[in-house]
């Protein structure tokens, strides 16, 4: 009879045991590879530098004059762009919901956990209502992603979550990863 609740108990453990993981990640289409090592851009790198966690990067896609760039700036106040490539100009990328990410090392884990988020704010940015609205994040010194339109402060270096303003939506994240500061960032 022992034996039997075991085997009863063992399918609602499996059932439950992924709970929390299941949703950690966006089923969004995102694609962004950026090989740095041949854009040797230096604010991308600050953030790809796991010596260095807490450096977090914005990373859009923009275009001007008819050429198409990357754009970066990370929370330490340093922007800079890079020309699309070759390589560059025959693939395609997806930046989230609103071309835009952020990208970097959290300074709370050991060894650092490299996230890569949503630009757009979760709670405002409605991807199935048209037009769209654009509801971007900036992000702060110490590691904070902030909206301007709900007032809600969310911690890049502990998952996304909601530190101040109303309960709500954690920020949407995305599979990443990094070879290093001048090395392959690739998010999807």
């Amino acid at each position: 009879m022992r034996k039997w609740r075991v085997f009863l108990f063992l399918p609602m453990l499996f059932a439950t045991s992924c709970g929390q993981n299941q949703n950690e990640f966006s089923s969004v289409r995102c694609f962004v590879l950026i090989n740095n090592q041949e854009h040797n851009d230096a604010t991308l790198a600050s953030s790809m530098n796991s010596m260095a966690p807490g450096v977090f990067c914005q990373v859009q896609q923009k275009i001007q004059n008819g050429a198409t760039y990357f754009a970066f700036k990370n929370n330490l106040g340093n922007q800079s762009t890079s020309i699309f490539n070759g390589k560059d100009q025959r693939m395609s990328f997806a930046f989230g919901f609103n071309n835009g990410i952020i990208v970097g090392f959290g300074n709370l884990d050991n060894p650092p956990v490299f996230y890569a988020y949503d630009l757009q704010c979760p709670n405002c940015f409605d991807w199935q209502a048209l037009p769209r609205k654009n509801y971007p994040l900036s992000i702060s010194s110490n590691g904070m992603a902030s909206c301007p339109v709900c007032h809600r402060d969310y911690n890049l270096n502990t998952g996304g979550n909601i530190v101040k303003g109303d309960a709500g939506n954690k920020l949407t994240r995305y599979h990443a990863s990094t070879a290093g500061p001048y090395g392959v960032l690739n998010v999807y």
